[in-house]
C-alpha cells in the first residue's frame, strides 16, 4: 500500500484546489513558516477520520473551512481526498486504487466517500485498521510522540506493537461484540421483568374472572330460587 496523492480544496489555508503527488521513495514538503505545511498534515489526519478538533489545531469544524482573506472570498466547503495504491491488497477491498474523501460544509453537513461512493466514518476506520494508517497510529509522528514511546506513556509501546502485529482490528471487534452482548443481556433482563409483570397481571385477571364466574353462578341460583 502506498500513498499516491493528496487533494485539498477549501481546507484551512488551501483556498484553491491543490494536488500533491507522492512518488516512490522519500517526498519532502519544504517552505517558509506559515505557508501551510502543518495544514497538509492536518488534512491527512482529518480525511482518515480524526474527530478531535484539538488534534487538528482548530477550535471547531467551521474553522477547518477556508475563511477568506483580503483578496479571496470564504469557501463554503472543506474537501480532502487521499488516494492509495492497493496492488498488494493490504486494504480490505478488491480495488487496486482506493480514494478516501471527506467533506464538511459550513451549513454543518458532513460527507464521507470511498471511491466516490457514500460511506460512514466507521467504514473508513475499518478500512485502515491495522494498516498503520489511522488517527491513533504511528504513521504520523509528531513532536513529543517519540518521548511518549520511550517513556511508555499511556501504554504507547504496547499500542505500537499491537498495530504492528495486526491485532488491533480483533480487539476492536471484540469490544464491539462485548457492547452488543451487554446490550442484548440488558434487553433480555427488561423482557424478563416485563414477562414477570404480565404474569402477575394474568394471575390477577384469572382471580377476578373466577370471582365474576362465581358471582354469575350465585346470581343464577338466586333467580331460580326466587321463581
Amino acid at each position: 500500500m502506498r500513498l499516491k496523492s493528496l487533494e485539498i480544496k477549501g481546507f484551512k489555508s488551501f483556498a484553491d484546489k491543490t494536488v500533491l503527488n507522492f512518488d516512490e521513495g522519500i517526498t519532502g514538503v519544504i517552505g517558509p513558516n506559515g505557508c501551510g505545511k502543518s495544514n497538509i498534515i492536518d488534512s491527512i489526519r482529518w480525511v482518515i477520520g480524526e474527530h478531535k478538533i484539538s488534534n487538528l489545531r482548530s477550535e471547531n469544524l467551521e474553522s477547518l473551512v477556508f475563511n477568506g482573506s483580503k483578496t479571496r472570498s470564504a469557501s463554503g466547503l472543506a474537501e480532502v481526498s487521499l488516494t492509495f495504491e492497493n496492488t498488494k491488497n493490504l486494504l480490505p477491498t478488491e480495488f487496486n486504487t482506493v480514494t478516501v474523501t471527506r467533506k464538511y460544509y459550513k451549513s454543518g453537513e458532513s460527507e464521507y466517500r470511498l471511491n466516490d461512493v457514500a460511506c460512514r466514518l466507521k467504514d473508513i476506520h475499518n478500512l485502515f485498521m491495522d494498516t498503520g494508517v489511522s488517527t491513533d497510529s504511528y504513521a504520523i509522528i509528531e513532536l513529543g510522540m517519540v518521548d511518549d514511546i520511550i517513556k511508555d506513556k499511556e501504554n504507547s509501546r504496547r499500542k505500537m506493537l499491537e498495530q504492528a502485529a495486526g491485532i488491533t482490528i480483533y480487539k476492536t471487534r471484540k469490544k464491539e461484540a462485548k457492547l452488543k452482548l451487554d446490550a442484548t443481556e440488558q434487553d433480555l433482563a427488561r423482557i424478563e421483568d416485563l414477562l414477570f409483570e404480565i404474569n402477575n397481571q394474568l394471575k390477577s385477571l384469572e382471580s377476578q374472572a373466577k370471582k365474576a364466574e362465581k358471582y354469575f353462578e350465585i346470581k343464577k341460583e338466586y333467580k331460580e330460587v326466587s321463581i
